[in-house]
């Protein structure tokens, strides 16, 4: 599953509690109530928002490591106000992603070496509408919808010493489905400069459709080409069309900070994930069970207004996160563990600025013959706004 959060709440632990006027809140559709609202226009404001992520990877077993990278766009976005207390906004993400090479030996029962090949790739992308709208004074509500969509290729490769011919299993799943997204959030503020926030998110259970195809059969391993490849009765097996339900997810959110200088808030999130399964694509080691997420962050602007110094409007922030993944393999949990922090840079005089991050974390374990997973994430965010539906006054 891939982070669904813009750089900036990535680089909180992923926290998705906090609203501001300048900033797209994917995770949490009420923040759309805020947009413009605290940078006092009522013509409204625009944002645009785009980031991408380079990814450096360490995989280690007991005995060896291996190192690889990857560098994904993770979301274009827009988002404007509507009038004042309420925003509106959409945009593109991927939702989750595929990309695995394995390669295993062993030998069987007449001592020839057997070796296999195992291959994946593809994922889901996300399509979403998020609105955004203040209720009553410092209560707002929010509402997402998620269309997902795209297609996962899988494939093992079997040969066998002595034996002239290798064995394919080629798999593919098309997949779409629709969720939903609510959130409710309440922001009250003491003494006139501080504010706490109170949030609860709610993604309900994404209810996809799996179109499954399979073919089984042959192929030269001298040429590699195909000798007999044969369509599997999907529908006979009644796997031809399945569904793959995605458990509900509930995050609750509590915050404390002052405007416009400093913020620091917790989100656990739990998800009943125990109940799902893939029937097309089983897999004897693995089980699931309930799923679970703690993250802690915040973050800290000097001098929000200084006129003598950048460094002291840089927003600078950081957080930490534990995920209880919900996955079980070769009877051992897998969990991941991160550090993230970052910078938001102000550009110019606007309300624009790039957002840097940065991540550590760890996620699996070496032991139960597993891999253990070390990685060290850049991330880089354009947030730009502009401002529309402004009546001139002087032309």
């Amino acid at each position: 599953m891939r982070n669904l959060g813009t750089v900036e709440n990535q680089m909180m632990g992923g926290i998705g509690m906090f609203a501001d006027s300048i900033h797209i809140n994917f995770k949490n559709p009420a923040a759309y109530s805020k947009l413009g609202v605290q940078a006092g226009e009522d013509f409204g404001i625009t944002t645009y928002a785009a980031g991408v992520s380079h990814k450096m990877i360490r995989l280690k077993s007991f005995t060896e490591q291996q190192n690889t990278s990857i560098t994904n766009l993770d979301y274009l976005a827009l988002a404007f106000t509507l009038r004042k207390g309420w925003g509106l906004g959409f945009g593109i993400m991927p939702f989750s992603s595929v990309g695995y090479s394995l390669f295993s030996e062993n030998t069987n029962s007449t001592g020839a070496e057997v070796t296999n090949s195992y291959t994946g790739e593809g994922g889901l992308n996300r399509v979403y509408m998020s609105t955004g709208y203040q209720i009553f004074k410092d209560v707002s509500i929010g509402v997402t919808a998620n269309f997902n969509f795209g297609k996962f290729d899988y494939r093992r490769i079997q040969s066998v010493e002595g034996v002239q011919f290798g064995t394919l299993d080629d798999r593919s799943s098309r997949v779409n489905g629709l969720d939903f997204n609510y959130a409710l959030s309440y922001t009250p503020t003491f003494k006139d400069k501080y504010n706490l926030v109170a949030s609860v998110r709610i993604n309900t259970q994404a209810n996809l459709v799996s179109e499954n195809t399979q073919q089984v059969g042959s192929f030269s391993l001298v040429n590699g080409q195909n000798i007999e490849v044969l369509d599997v009765d999907l529908a006979a097996q009644d796997l031809r069309n399945t569904e793959l339900k995605i458990p509900t997810t509930t995050t609750l959110g509590l915050g404390y900070g002052e405007e416009r200088k400093w913020f620091v808030g917790a989100e656990y999130s739990f998800q009943g994930l125990s109940s799902f399964s893939n029937d097309f694509l089983g897999v004897d080691n693995l089980e699931y069970k309930d799923a679970s997420s703690l993250a802690l962050g915040g973050f800290f602007i000097p001098e929000a207004t200084s006129f003598t110094s950048y460094l002291k409007r840089v927003t600078y922030r950081a957080g930490v996160r534990l995920d209880k993944t919900g996955m079980i393999v070769n009877n051992t949990e897998i969990n991941n563990f991160g550090i993230t922090f970052g910078l938001g840079l102000p550009l110019s005089r606007s309300f624009s600025n790039l957002n840097l991050g940065f991540e550590f974390g760890r996620r699996g374990t070496t032991s139960a013959d597993l891999l253990e997973e070390s990685y060290f994430k850049v991330n880089v965010g354009m947030s730009l706004n502009d401002q529309w539906f402004r009546k001139r006054k002087i032309n």
